[in-house]
């Protein structure tokens, strides 16, 4: 019997190839959608994984109240002394490891310099949280005294060559401090939330030259410090969390804190799982960008979406094309087969049909993954799929999309009455509302809505590139390490502002498209005492280069000046800190005083509100602070750009000998901020392609065969006079309908779901109508030029042939 089936279905395959092929190619395409969105669904999911102790590590992370309830802040990072203080508190905790980040430093090698991005501080049970093979050294002492380092083998390589890296020294930050090399381990895998290329010695910062054993031991103030809790199996984030506020109330009393004040009112720390952070945090402060859990889910039921559509076209297909087997189906029954077998027969065509597709489409997802790879970023492979954790549901995803193409087409030729399909009375049912027509309907409603979803995203990001941001990002260099130059700094300006092609120079703790995090606690004057403030004022540290450089306009007052001593003492606003404050005009603002940290002074200026955050941000309260110190940036001339960056290597290679040049344009990092939305929009570019191009391959096979079973009546009507353009119209109307029927349903669909993709966005676009009909119109012409080619065809053969047996 199943022999049967397979000879059945092979044989029927080879007969009617046209079909056949559409109906093969249609659900290929499908499933190697399916299959390249499911290794980066995996991709997202296995991240921290690779941990043996993945499920059981807890990352602590810690949220400030501007308010009671007012969640002003959110960091994924913690203050040094509270790492010690939580494995006192929680006596059955098995662990507690600390990281710190180092920023971007330089090391040295007899003549080799480099920056190095990722120099991580790091407690010596590090490797105890993390699994990754030590390769060299002992991964549980190689960390345990100060001054001693890790590398991956890339970053050994760079420094030493082919020369064996164990207990060589590499200098630290121009000959200060010297690091013995104590091992090497493995590179952290592609997806974890963290990658490390240097590890040091976390007792390195017990120097006080570095950071100071007493603040290790008493801060709880400097926020910078990636702490994890490991424990015993079992236990939960709430469990965890329940014990915090007791915590903090106690620790921080120890600390110094008020005695009857109550910390955990003002401030709170939160569990969460190491396997969580990729996907579900977006913290301040994050070590490396992460996922997205909603672009998961959204990648996820587009890929659902377009197998839909192909095993739309198997249905509306197979049932069109029941006429040619009509007969087959009759003499069956009359020999004695049951309706269950002619079921099975059916649904046994669908499943092989599947599985050839299948076995195609693995070999497609191979040849255009490296291709995908290289459009994301992503380290995709096929490999993730051959697992029997996803293997197994993989070839059984064949059965069950082929039960969903074959069960209607069963059900439905199946109940063939065998006498009127032997006498030739049997015709095809192709009612108002036959489900042939909804499937045409759902096939091209899913198909505008990604049209919509993709010229929104790409409105978004336009909108993003051309919003006018409030200051001048073109042409703006900011300098890494460029804090080497130090008591220099002045003698550095003046050399290079001797290059015409160099605008201006300023230095500020912050750049704008970083996030906004420093806040020292603020107070206004009010009817003779100092009111603390119930909003945020967040600080930038900078020098009176920091304006001009930057292009911004003042509303009211006026810059810093180096030449004015008590500037250190004064302050300058944005317009948004006027507004919140109540000041009403930014002429009004001017001389308010205002307490910020332990400074007291005045209000010299207001800033015009700009976008110092992404435009994902509203634009909050900030101030100024005089404090000349920090990154540099520097405004060039945008002519002969090149010879300019080589000016200023030049300059600054001659006052920091001993730290690499290291820079990067500022419309560069804005262009990073919005790299995830470019991405997506890419994405949605290709799938919607790919919908409609399936869409339309069913399109062509379903009227190819209607019109097929027209061409007598077309005959007829071109004998009576009918014209090519009138034949045309009546073979395409009844289609074009139900993709007008699809545009009517998707729009609303398309704008609410698109509504809330802007709502990430505190400055967006809205959806404007245009985008709606445009994309109802593009599936129109795109359905009506599928449509017309065999129309023509049709309406342009010669009459005679057609009626040639009438």
């Amino acid at each position: 019997m199943i022999r049967n089936y397979f000879r059945s279905a092979f044989r029927n395959i080879k007969r009617h190839p046209f079909i056949s092929f559409i109906n093969i190619f249609g659900i290929t395409v499908g499933l190697t959608c399916c299959l390249l969105i499911l290794t980066y669904v995996i991709n997202e999911k296995s991240y921290d994984r690779y941990d043996k102790n993945a499920d059981d590590i807890y990352r602590v992370t810690r949220i400030f109240y501007s308010a009671p309830n007012v969640e002003s802040l959110h960091l994924s990072s913690i203050a040094p002394a509270f790492g010690p203080g939580l494995k006192l508190a929680f006596s059955d905790m098995k662990e507690m490891t600390r990281t710190l980040p180092d920023g971007t430093i330089s090391f040295r090698y007899k003549e080799k310099l480099f920056n190095e991005q990722n120099a991580f501080f790091a407690d010596e049970n590090f490797f105890d949280f993390f699994t990754v093979p030590v390769l060299k050294g002992d991964g549980r002492k190689a960390l345990t005294e100060p001054y001693s380092a890790m590398l991956t083998p890339d970053i050994a390589k760079k420094y030493f060559g082919g020369e064996d890296p164990i207990n060589k020294q590499i200098i630290l930050d121009g000959n200060k401090h010297a690091f013995t090399v104590k091992g090497i381990y493995h590179p952290f895998p592609f997806n974890s939330h963290m990658h490390p290329d240097i590890l040091v010695s976390f007792s390195t910062l017990n120097d006080s030259t570095i950071y100071g054993e007493k603040q290790l031991a008493t801060s709880y103030g400097n926020n910078a410090f990636y702490t994890y809790l490991m424990f015993p199996k079992g236990y939960t984030t709430e469990r965890i969390e329940a014990r915090f506020p007791d915590f903090l109330d106690k620790y921080c009393a120890a600390l110094g804190a008020p005695p009857k004040l109550k910390v955990h009112n003002t401030t709170k720390l939160t569990a969460q799982k190491l396997t969580d952070i990729h996907l579900t945090s977006h913290l301040d402060d994050e070590i490396e960008e992460n996922g997205s859990s909603g672009r998961v889910y959204i990648f996820s039921a587009i890929a659902l979406f377009i197998l839909l559509i192909a095993c739309i076209n198997y249905m509306n297909l197979s049932t069109a094309r029941s006429a040619l087997r009509a007969k087959e189906i009759g003499i069956r029954k009359v020999v004695g087969a049951q309706r269950k077998e002619i079921i099975a027969q059916f649904l046994s065509e669908s499943v092989i049909v599947t599985y050839v597709s299948l076995l195609l489409a693995f070999g497609i997802a191979a040849l255009v993954l490296p291709a995908v790879n290289h459009m994301s970023g992503l380290q995709l492979t096929v490999g993730s799929l051959i697992s029997w954790y996803f293997l197994i549901p993989i070839l059984l995803l064949p059965c069950i999309v082929g039960l969903i193409s074959g069960i209607y087409p069963a059900l439905f030729m199946s109940s063939f009455i065998p006498v009127k399909v032997l006498k030739g009375l049997f015709k095809v049912q192709t009612g108002t509302f036959s489900f042939r027509k909804i499937l045409v309907v759902l096939q091209f409603s899913i198909s505008i809505v990604l049209i919509v979803a993709t010229a929104v995203v790409f409105r978004q990001l336009q909108y993003i590139q051309d919003k006018d941001l409030g200051f001048d990002k073109d042409h703006v260099l900011t300098m890494v390490g460029g804090g080497a130059v130090g008591n220099q700094f002045d003698a550095f300006k003046t050399d290079l502002l001797s290059n015409p092609n160099i605008k201006s120079i300023g230095r500020s703790s912050r750049i704008p498209s970083g996030r906004l995090l420093d806040d020292q606690g603020a107070s206004v004057l009010e009817g003779g005492t100092f009111q603390p403030l119930k909003v945020d004022l967040k600080q930038v540290a900078v020098d009176d280069g920091f304006i001009p450089t930057f292009g911004i306009t003042m509303a009211a007052g006026r810059n810093f000046s180096h030449n004015i001593k008590t500037d250190s003492n004064k302050f300058i606003i944005n317009e948004t800190t006027v507004k919140t404050l109540g000041w009403g005009t930014p002429e009004k603002a001017i001389n308010k005083q205002i307490k910020y940290g332990n400074v007291t002074g005045n209000v010299i200026g207001v800033m015009k509100d700009f976008h110092f955050e992404s435009l994902h941000q509203p634009i909050i309260p900030i101030i100024l602070i005089w404090q000349p110190y920090g990154r540099v940036s520097i405004k060039v001339s945008g002519q002969n750009v090149q010879a300019s960056v080589s000016h200023i290597r030049n300059t600054f290679m001659h006052y920091a000998p001993t730290t690499p040049f290291d820079f990067t344009f500022l419309d560069q990092k804005f262009d990073q901020l919005y790299r995830s939305e470019q991405q997506q929009g890419t994405l949605f570019t290709i799938f919607a392609c790919i919908a409609i191009f399936i869409a339309c391959l069913g399109l062509f096979g379903l009227s190819a065969f209607t019109i097929g079973q027209r061409v007598k009546e077309i005959g007829v009507r071109k004998v009576l006079g009918a014209s090519v353009p009138r034949i045309v119209t009546e073979l395409s109307k009844d289609f074009l309908v139900l993709v007008l029927i699809a545009a009517a349903v998707a729009i609303p669909v398309a704008l609410y779901a698109m509504n809330l993709w802007l709502g990430t966005f505190a400055f967006r676009i809205d959806v404007s109508w245009w985008i709606l009909a445009a994309a109802g119109i593009i599936a129109v012409i795109i359905a009506f030029a599928t449509i017309s080619v065999q129309s023509i065809k049709a309406a342009t053969a010669n009459p005679v042939k057609s009626l040639r047996s009438e």
